[in-house]
């Protein structure tokens, strides 16, 4: 099975990231990754991820050349989701979509822990749209912007352990969300810290992709 991690920004470290994270997470499937060259370098609320989609829908042929069955959105604002989905040839979901639905399937209620306040509420209405506002005590915004947050430098860790921290303390919750691609790889890191369930939309995705791609299958046989 084969999964392409589409980033919709410009920033090609972030998409190099997300690839060895998910391969982490799946370690037999084929998983690439391609990048958004006409995106922005990080999205950032709604404006940048409306200009983000058409450079997206321009890789959606190749994918089906390369034979993907299916793709991830590796920006947690799902951007495009619902254009993509519509357009491409195979299944299509979102990281922050797939993070949500994991939390949920497990039971737990969450917090997500994201970047700049602008991103707030793009994420509040994917949950409601979801239908998953409910299982959600809040989405935090730490005030890093998302190239912060990649660089993984150690003031920015330190930020978002304390609000992975504040969240554990204040919101009666058993998990918590991180709110960004760019936060994939510090998973483990911020791990060592807490005492909740931290839940990564790439690993995630990685995750439910597999079995959208097997219902898709079976849905046509039927």
């Amino acid at each position: 099975m084969k999964l392409l991690y589409i980033n919709p920004n410009s920033t090609a470290s972030m998409t190099e990231a997300v690839v060895r994270i998910a391969r982490e997470a799946a370690s037999g499937l084929e998983i690439i990754g391609w990048t958004n060259e006409d995106g922005p370098p990080a999205i950032q609320g709604p404006e940048d991820g409306a200009a983000a989609v058409a450079g997206i829908r321009k890789l959606l042929p190749a994918a089906r050349d390369a034979g993907v069955d299916a793709i991830v959105l590796a920006c947690f604002d799902d951007t495009g989701l619902a254009e993509i989905r519509a357009a491409a040839h195979c299944p299509v979901i979102g990281i922050g979509q797939a993070a949500f639905h994991l939390a949920a399937l497990l039971g737990h209620r969450f917090s997500v822990v994201t970047t700049l306040p602008v991103s707030v509420p793009v994420i509040e209405e994917n949950l409601s749209a979801y239908g998953l506002a409910g299982q959600c005590a809040r989405v935090r915004a730490s005030g890093l912007a998302v190239l912060e947050v990649e660089a993984a430098e150690a003031p920015a860790l330190a930020r978002l352990a304390e609000e992975i921290a504040q969240a554990e303390a204040e919101d009666g919750i058993a998990a918590a969300i991180l709110g960004c691609a760019g936060m994939a790889p510090l998973a483990r890191a911020l791990s060592a810290g807490t005492r909740l369930r931290l839940i990564d939309g790439v690993a995630a995705a990685a995750h439910l992709a597999p079995a959208l791609v097997r219902a898709s299958r079976s849905s046509e046989r039927a």
